[in-house]
Parts: C-alpha cells; structure tokens; sequence
C-alpha cells in the first residue's frame, strides 16, 4: 500500500519549509497540489522551487510528484478521475494553502482560506472512504484570536472577538469549519503566530508582516511606532513551525487536536522588539506614541508630508500598526507537552535577531532572491589592506 503526503501551498513560506522536511527527512511519496494550468506548468514551479531549496532542480525527482490543481475550485480543479486516483495513494494530508494578505476583500479572503479549506475536506472525506486518512493538518493561525485580550487557549475558538482584517476573520471561520468535521474526520490544527526567517541562518522568502515595518524603520521612514511598549509580540522562526507540523502531522489521530505553534512564554515586547531593531539597524529609537494619537495626529501629518518610497512605505504600514498594540497571550501547553519531548523548542527571537536582519540586508529586504543553501555561506570580511 501507498502511503503518500499531499501538501498544499508547497511554494509558499511555510509549505516549502514542510516540503524540505518530508523530502529530506522521509522517502514517502510526496504530492504537492500546485496552482496551474497544466501538469508541464505544475512541474516547472515546483521545480523552480527545489532548486532555491536545495540548488538542485532535479533532485527528488523519482518521489516528488507536482499535481496541477486549486484549492479554491470544486474537486480542487483536478481532471477527469486524477481526485480518484491520488485518493487511493495519500494517507497524509497538510492544508497550508491560504491567502495572508491582510488588506484583501472579505469575499476574495472567504474565496481562498474558507472555501479553498472546504474543497480541501470534500477530498479528506474521499481519502477517508477508502479507509486511508490517517490525519489531516489544518495550517490555521493565533490570530484567529482576533482582538481577544488576555489567555488563549489551544482549546478555544470562539471567544466573542472582533477581528482586525479579512485574514483574521476568514481564518476563523475556515478553522471553524475544519472543526465541524472533526467526528468524521483525523484534524489536527496548528496555529503559528508571526512567522520569521529560519533560526540559524535568518533564510526566508517572504518578507512581509514583521518585515514590513523593520524595513521601513532601516530606511528610515519609521520615526514614529504607534505601540504599547509593553505589549506582547508572538514571534516564531518558520523551522520551529516546520519541525511541529511534521512532528505531529504523521501521527495516526482520533478527532480532534490543536496546537498553538507560538512563542508562549518568551515572546517578546514592543520594547525588547523596538531595542533591538535600533542596534541591529544603527538607527537611532523611534518614538512610541499611543496608536489612538498616532492614527488621528501623526498619521495623516506624515502622508501629507511624504511622497515617493517613504509615503508608500507608510501606507504599507497601516495593516501592521495594530499588531504592535495587542493584549493577547497564547497558551501553548499541549503543543509543548508534545514537541520538547522531542527536542523541539521554541527560542526567543533576541537570540537570533541579528541573523533574521543580517539575511534581510543580504537580500535586499526581497529584492534578490537567495537560495537556502547560500544563506547557511557566511560572506568573509575582506582582508585588511
């Protein structure tokens, strides 16, 4: 029998740290379902992909199968009789197929995190005819919190929370789906909160969310933070992320289990954040004003004064502002009851800061890409005279 995994959104950030997992670290069968019009096209993505994982586009070739699809179609867009056939070869299923633009339409966001999760389940369901699906991994994230303040449990959901953008709102609405389906089908949820560069070499390819403001504030277009100094900043590196999911992905569940993937006790603060973006920047500290006076004061003054890179920096900003006021903590006992047995641990990002900005200036903030492999290469220093 075939004991296949399809992963979704294997060419996103999270999805490609999974796929290096299951390719590296396991000889499965490895089907990753990828947005195109045709298989030639599928292939070629992902091949592109391997090569700036690995530098190598035709290395596991003989186990990686590109299946071209949408999650977003009915069926997942799959041709005549190929939804059948991958059936019959997968028992492991991890979701992270989803849009995280934050400043999306709500219906475009439903589209892709709601809907494209329910066409994700029809095809559980079809795995689990067969008697094949040993578990099905949802991608979710904390922020289903939304604008709850105080504890959140890895148990809870629908705490009475309001919502900040269309991510927020339909990534709650897509677990709460997901969970609908847990007396007929192995869930297994994993939330990670903000997601950074790998721990040891800073690597990432997506240079948004956290990014965006540390960007702005190296260029200089950061003079103001609207923050609370002491509000809690949940960070975590995308290989803690990675190594939880396929950790616990494989294992054989009964209903239903969710994991809060953060950094729980040691997340940092706005203050601890803010101090260390200034040494490792060289710049000199921003001012954090209350967001209330920021947003009706200070806002506005700058747009009027700004124009070019500086004006579209700030108004990039604007999505990213309330992430630096929030009063949410993350619980996370299960996941760690489960993952530190293991070795996997979360670490605070104080210790590996200076690596998420030095990889950060080497890519020009994503303007160049750099492969896995080469972020491991230190750049030596010139020698002296």
């Amino acid at each position: 029998m075939s004991h296949g995994v399809l992963l979704t959104g294997a060419t996103g950030f999270v999805g490609t740290e999974l796929l290096t997992r299951y390719l590296e670290h396991t000889d499965r069968r490895t089907y990753a379902l990828v947005r195109a019009e045709n298989e030639a096209a599928a292939r070629r993505r992902l091949r592109e992909r391997i090569g700036l994982l690995f530098g190598d586009e035709d290395r596991f070739d003989d186990r990686l199968t590109a299946v071209p699809g949408d999650v977003e179609a009915p069926g997942l867009g799959l041709a005549d009789g190929v939804g059948e056939e991958l059936a019959g070869q997968v028992s492991e299923i991890v979701h992270c197929a989803a849009s995280v633009v934050f400043e999306l339409p709500l219906e475009d966001a439903r589209r892709i995190n709601v809907e494209g999760t329910r066409h994700m389940l029809d095809f559980a369901k079809l795995c689990s005819e067969r008697d094949r699906l040993d578990s099905f991994s949802y991608i979710s994230t904390a922020y289903v919190a939304g604008t709850h303040r105080g504890e959140f449990g890895e148990d809870e959901l629908d705490v009475g929370q309001g919502f900040r953008n269309s991510y927020e709102r339909s990534k709650f609405e897509a677990e709460a789906l997901v969970r609908r389906h847990a007396d007929r089908l192995p869930i297994q949820i994993f939330r990670p909160s903000i997601v950074v560069g790998e721990t040891e070499t800073g690597w990432t390819d997506s240079f948004n969310v956290l990014y965006t403001p540390l960007r702005a504030f190296s260029r200089g277009h950061l003079p103001f933070v609207p923050a609370r100094l002491r509000s809690p900043v949940d960070v975590v590196p995308v290989d803690y992320v990675a190594d939880a999911v396929f950790e616990l992905s494989g294992r054989r569940v009964e209903g239903l289990a969710t994991y809060n993937l953060v950094a729980g006790e040691e997340a940092t603060s706005v203050e601890e954040l803010v101090g260390l973006a200034s040494r490792e920047l060289g710049r000199s500290l921003p001012r954090v004003v209350p967001p209330p006076i920021y947003q009706r004061l200070l806002h506005p003054l700058l747009l009027w004064r700004s124009k070019g890179g500086r004006r579209r920096a700030l108004e990039r900003l604007e999505a990213f502002f309330p992430y630096f006021s929030m009063r949410v903590r993350y619980r996370d006992e299960h996941a760690r009851r489960m993952l530190e047995p293991k070795g996997i641990r979360v670490k605070p990002i104080r210790s590996y800061f200076g690596r998420l900005i030095d990889f950060a200036e080497r890519a020009g903030w994503g303007r160049r890409a750099v492969g896995r492999p080469q972020a491991s290469v230190r750049i030596s220093p010139p020698p002296p005279g």
